[in-house]
């Protein structure tokens, strides 16, 4: 008989260890409930991340999550860019093979016109309530960066007070002093650079001040380029004397330690921001690993790794990093412009529109320069 106890005694401490264990895991303040997502996703053992931040940049960001869950494999892939995660992910679905769990990318336009055809699934992420109301949409997608559009220019080349501080000052600077800009401004290629396109679309609905800009970059022969870190370089060189609408989290941390002649400006008339767009598949294979995904990728934790480790500004106002909204807030104050996480950012992708909107945006460029 005491045996039989012993057994007994045995096997309900088990049991207590090992719920335990679940328990452990959920993360204060969340629903009790949380314990059998967290033991779905045990029993799945995979989430499937398709991203367009490099697996080098990424390895903190996995590291992390691994560290929450060790059972949990994360195959993560940020191999590639945004149009051919999008293009593979159709593609899989089309076929009926396994794709991504979690689609995780800066192509914010891209990624709400899947959640617009209905790829997206909804989930109540207890994280969200954390976000500003723009960088989320229905519980079925988040931002979860703060990064912003800016100026770039060679500070040992442009006098301070050449500097331009918004798109006027930028316009007289390229029309006043074209013998010295002439073919040394450089910006996104429109229609080679997914986001370019997004920054371009964008800059139009801010209003008027586009088509004046415009015949300045013409005037000034702008180069188009398709590489951030390409186009950083060649401004750090010398090679270029300035940037327009380039990725200012890359600028910003990369003129701080390896590229001592590069300045950086927020534009004062308006400074776009753009948020890295993260959506669970509706079609996931792995649905549950997703959720403790997107929960971790949203938490304080990992928001702190993005602004931290990653250097890509945490979008949350409650976490202590070296980059966040908060801090960059201070700087660029009412001029911010966050980019919706909203479907409408989808409708420019319309092939007609994006067709006819590349045509004039050339055609402006091409016009003003004969």
């Amino acid at each position: 008989m005491k045996l039989l106890h012993s057994i007994i005694f045995a096997l309900a401490a088990c049991a207590c260890a090992c719920a335990g264990t679940a328990f452990a895991q959920v993360p204060a303040g969340y629903p009790a409930g949380y314990a059998k997502v967290v033991e779905a996703a045990r029993k799945e053992g995979k989430v499937v991340v398709y991203s367009v931040l490099g697996n080098k940049a990424a390895t903190p960001l996995v590291e992390g999550f691994k560290a929450l869950y060790p059972d949990i494999e994360v195959e993560y892939d940020g191999n590639s860019g945004s149009n051919e995660i999008t293009e593979r992910f159709l593609a899989e679905l089309k076929s009926g093979k396994p794709s991504a769990d979690v689609m995780w990318s800066s192509a914010m336009d891209l990624q709400m016109m899947l959640v617009r055809d209905g790829h997206a699934a909804s989930y109540a992420s207890p994280e969200a309530p954390h976000l500003p109301a723009w960088a989320r949409w229905r519980d079925q997608a988040w931002g979860t960066t703060f990064e912003p559009v800016v100026f770039v220019y060679n500070k040992t080349r442009v006098a301070e007070d050449e500097v331009p501080r918004d798109r006027t000052a930028l316009a007289k600077l390229l029309t006043e002093r074209a013998d010295k800009f002439a073919g040394k401004v450089a910006m996104f290629d429109i229609a080679k650079a997914g986001v370019g396109y997004l920054f371009a679309v964008q800059d139009e609905a801010q209003g008027q001040r586009l088509p004046a800009l415009l015949q300045a970059l013409g005037r000034a022969r702008v180069q188009e380029g398709v590489g951030t870190g390409e186009m950083l370089s060649k401004v750090n060189s010398g090679e270029y004397l300035l940037g327009y609408n380039i990725m200012g989290a890359y600028a910003l941390v990369r003129s701080k330690k390896e590229l001592p002649s590069l300045g950086v400006v927020l534009p004062r008339d308006y400074t776009l921001v753009l948020s890295r767009v993260m959506f669970i598949s509706k079609h996931a294979k792995h649905p549950n690993a997703a959720k403790l995904w997107a929960d971790y990728l949203l938490s304080q934790r990992g928001q702190k790794i993005i602004g931290d480790a990653i250097e890509l500004f945490a979008v949350r106002d409650d976490v202590d990093a070296e980059y966040t909204a908060a801090k960059l807030r201070e700087r660029i104050g009412s001029a911010a412009r966050p980019i919706p996480i909203d479907p409408k950012i989808a409708a420019a992708l319309d092939e007609k529109q994006q067709r006819a909107f590349i045509a004039n945006w050339k055609s402006a460029l091409a016009g003003v320069a004969r």
